[in-house]
């Protein structure tokens, strides 16, 4: 076989590791030829040699007829021939003979494929839509929560960060922090809640300096840091105190802020807490941190295993008092409203809960009316929060073989988007940005 000797001078001193098996047509020789000739120096001149492989014999097949010979032979009625149209499938057996009925529209059309449904799907979801929600401990151990199977108490030094280190790997890259206070440092006013070394501030500061582009949700209420449970500071005759609940609040979430968290989330239900947070928050400089408002929160019991989680449940009596009736949905027009006024930012509505970056609506599945009444009326974000008692239904659900729960997943997130969900809450954040990259583990 015959070889190509370039003759040119080589102006780079050097070419190491050459991989000719990623270039078509080069393969390596055993041998360089070089021009005895000498340049000034009397240095030789080397030469790069190119051999062609034996695989390419560099012939190109000319085409039969050209492309005005072929148009002309269309012309002339001489067109090729053509696979023919396959048959009409035959229906089975008995199906009746009838006319088909002269509809104008048949929606089954843009349905009969894959490629039609994909190419009209109104509602999309991907890995950006989720934020994660993560329960952390001071142990270095991370305890199953029994409630809730594949959730964990992290430790925040170690089983937290591999947790969010994982969740970033599929795209997940907000997560929203629930700490499990210890009962020594839970009090009837929660003064642990703006404690700047306390469980939350040292977590938020170690993830900033591990990732610093994560996006990190807090949660601001007493409830995990009061002694009676409730996200409110307890007067002797059971009545929840607002505006002193308020002045704690904001002493949260200024805390929560100076230790690097973007998005800051009241679920208290407190009136008048958004504006008052904004003002705190404003005055100490943090103008840029964000107030997503748990606009919607029902006093649902879809929450039972979140509380199992914090070992948070109310010491007595409910929240009645200050989450909203199940039964309300213009109240929640009401709430947002008053959070939109005071400057929140989106809203989250929780059950699903709404949300202020815009609003939250919590829980989210049973409560998609609301996300739908308040995407129609407000232009900030929502946020729907699939909460503890929807995921818990759905793993028992896939445990006990009723239903898929990979599908079921996948379509109650679906659900929310389509409601008018722009983030979602979910503690499926992880296993679902896995399913939508093609993973199973």
């Amino acid at each position: 076989m015959a070889s190509t000797i370039v003759n040119a001078p080589c102006t780079v001193p050097s070419v190491k590791g050459f991989e000719t098996q990623n270039y078509v047509g080069l393969r390596p020789i055993s041998s360089l030829r070089f021009n005895p000739g000498r340049t000034s120096t009397s240095r030789p001149r080397p030469l790069f040699v190119v051999r062609a492989c034996e695989r390419f014999d560099g012939s190109v097949k000319k085409a039969e007829m050209s492309i005005e010979e072929c148009e002309a032979a269309v012309v002339a009625g001489n067109a090729p021939e053509a696979p023919p149209v396959p048959p009409k499938p035959a229906a089975p057996a008995g199906t009746p003979v009838i006319q088909s009925y002269q509809l104008t529209r048949r929606p089954r059309r843009n349905r009969k494929c894959p490629a039609l449904r994909a190419s009209f799907q109104e509602t999309s979801i991907s890995p950006a839509n989720f934020v994660y929600p993560l329960f952390i401990h001071e142990g270095q151990e991370d305890t199953p929560i029994g409630a809730m199977p594949g959730c964990y108490r992290l430790g925040w030094r170690h089983g937290l960060v591999e947790e969010v280190a994982k969740a970033r790997d599929v795209g997940v890259n907000s997560i929203v922090l629930f700490p499990k206070v210890p009962d020594a440092l839970k009090s009837p006013t929660g003064d642990e809640a703006y404690n700047d070394n306390g469980l939350v501030p040292r977590t938020i500061r170690l993830l900033k300096d591990k990732f610093p582009d994560l996006v990190i949700y807090t949660d601001v209420a007493l409830d995990p840091y009061s002694s009676d449970g409730h996200d409110g500071i307890v007067r002797e005759d059971g009545v929840i105190m607002n505006d002193e609940t308020v002045h704690q609040l904001c002493k949260q979430a200024v805390s929560q802020a100076r230790a690097g968290a973007d998005v800051v989330s009241p679920s208290d239900m407190m009136d008048g807490r958004v504006g008052a947070i904004r003002s705190a928050l404003d005055s100490e400089g943090f103008h840029h941190v964000s107030i997503m408002s748990y606009t919607a929160k029902y006093a649902s019991s879809f929450y039972g295993p979140f509380r199992e989680a914090l070992d948070s449940n109310p010491r007595f009596g409910d929240k009645k008092t200050y989450q909203m009736n199940p039964a309300n949905n213009r109240e929640a027009l009401v709430e947002a409203h008053e959070d939109e006024a005071e400057g929140a930012d989106i809203f989250c509505s929780h059950h699903a809960e709404v949300h202020l970056i815009g609003p939250q609506v919590k829980p989210g599945l049973p409560y998609l009316d609301i996300i739908r009444l308040l995407r129609n009326q407000s232009p900030l974000p929502i946020a729907a929060y699939q909460v503890s008692g929807e995921y818990s239904m759905i793993k028992a659900g896939g445990v006990l073989k009723m239903i898929d729960e990979e599908r079921v997943m996948m379509e109650s997130l679906m659900c929310l988007r389509r409601a008018g969900a722009d983030i979602i809450f979910t503690y499926f954040a992880l296993q679902a940005a896995r399913c939508l990259c093609g993973e199973k583990k």
